[in-house]
Formats: structure tokens, sequence, C-alpha cells
């Protein structure tokens, strides 16, 4: 494999892994219906504000979100809202497991 190639997989690779958490899905999820304050996605994670910041930190990095500081507060919106197309082929890819289970289970 050439270094340009290995460059380009590796940052795929570094957005998947920042994708990577059930916290970060959940902000993707959330921030899909516009942008959110840190206060109500700690809110709907549930956790510290300091978690829920190094998580958007983590995506932030990723180049998935913006952030937007207002005054005290900050603002966070998707960059690029077709990385919620790939969770349409993950949901496929869950089904499918889900469809190879069900016929397995027939066979037993």
């Amino acid at each position: 494999m050439d270094k340009e190639r290995k460059n380009h997989l590796d940052a795929r690779a570094k957005i998947l892994k920042a994708m990577a958490h059930p916290s970060r899905l959940l902000m993707i999820e959330e921030l899909s219906q516009g942008e959110r304050c840190v206060c109500e996605l700690t809110e709907m994670v549930g956790a510290d504000v300091s978690t829920v910041s190094k998580h958007l930190s983590v995506l932030k990095q990723a180049g998935l979100v913006v952030d937007d500081k207002r005054g005290n507060q900050v603002f966070y919106q998707l960059r690029v809202p077709c990385i919620l197309n790939f969770f349409g082929c993950v949901e496929s890819v869950l089904e499918a497991q889900h469809q190879d289970r069900s016929v397995l289970l027939k066979l037993v």
C-alpha cells in the first residue's frame, strides 16, 4: 500500500473511531435535528459537562461537528449532515445480521 492510500485510510479510520461511542452517536443523531448547546446535549446524554465536552471535542477534531460560541454558551451543529447516510448503511447491516440469526434459529 502506498503512503497516500495509507494516509487516506488512516483519515477514514479517524472519523469512524470518533463515532465509535454510544454517547457520540446520540449526539450526532440529536444534531441531525439542528444545532444544540452543550447544556442540551449534556442533559440528553446524561453525563457531566466535562465528559460531554470531551466527546464533542473528539467529534470536532474528526471534522464531524462545528461549534459557535455565543456569550457563555457553545452551540454545535453537524458539519456534514451526509454522515447520517452512513447510519442508514449501518442499520442495513444490523437488519442483515438479525435476519441471519433468525434463519439460524429456524434451522435449530
